[in-house]
């Protein structure tokens, strides 16, 4: 009997960890417009041959295809496309740490799917730094534009664009952006890499 509820117990385990699998997408949509075309406050630089890797790798400007884990139907197509990086606060009552600084960088979300996108966006974003740290979003708004709101509805086939906030230290390098649906809950990742500043 206790082997039995063991078996049961652990295929119970088995089912719940593939269930809850979760995937970082990195690839850029075929449809969407290349990385070149964005506006980048610095130049990008061109990969070595040892660094190029069979399928492209997202960077600023690039479009990725992204899925929710809340109802039917909830699919963006996420698109970032600035980063800047330092952003100066949007007035004297918003200025960063000393130590610190803003780096605000601007999304483009399309609705692709079929239910309302009904979120706060910037609750599932994060930069990672070359370190590897992460630092979430802010409240904050900066002089780069106009940020989103604290929740943001679009409905299927339209699209918001805004700027999200992100207080660094200054001596971290951002090397990589990510977004997720469901305010980061939702098991599929979006990640962007950043061109090194020059």
């Amino acid at each position: 009997m206790r082997r039995t509820l063991a078996l049961v117990l652990s295929g119970l385990f088995a089912t719940t960890v593939a269930c809850s699998a979760k995937t970082v997408s990195t690839t850029p949509s075929s449809t969407a417009p290349p990385s070149s075309a964005a506006a980048q406050e610095t130049p990008a630089t061109q990969p070595s041959p040892e660094t190029t890797s069979p399928k492209p790798q997202a960077s600023v400007g690039d479009t990725l295809d992204l899925t929710g884990d809340g109802e039917e139907g909830e699919q963006l197509a996420v698109t970032v496309v600035k980063v800047v990086d330092p952003a100066g606060a949007a007035d004297e009552f918003s200025t960063p740490a000393a130590d610190k600084r803003y780096v605000a960088v601007q999304f483009r979300l399309k609705n692709t799917g079929s239910a309302v996108y009904d979120d706060s966006p910037g609750n599932g974003t994060t930069v990672v730094d070359t370190q590897g740290q992460q630092f979430e979003a802010t409240v904050e708004d900066t002089s780069a534009g106009p940020g989103f709101p604290g929740s943001v509805t679009i409905a299927p086939g339209d699209t918001g664009l805004g700027f999200i906030t992100f207080e660094v230290p200054k001596k971290s390098t951002v090397a990589k952006i990510q977004f997720a649906m469901n305010s980061g809950f939702s098991g599929n990742t979006g990640q962007w890499t950043v061109p090194e500043k020059h």
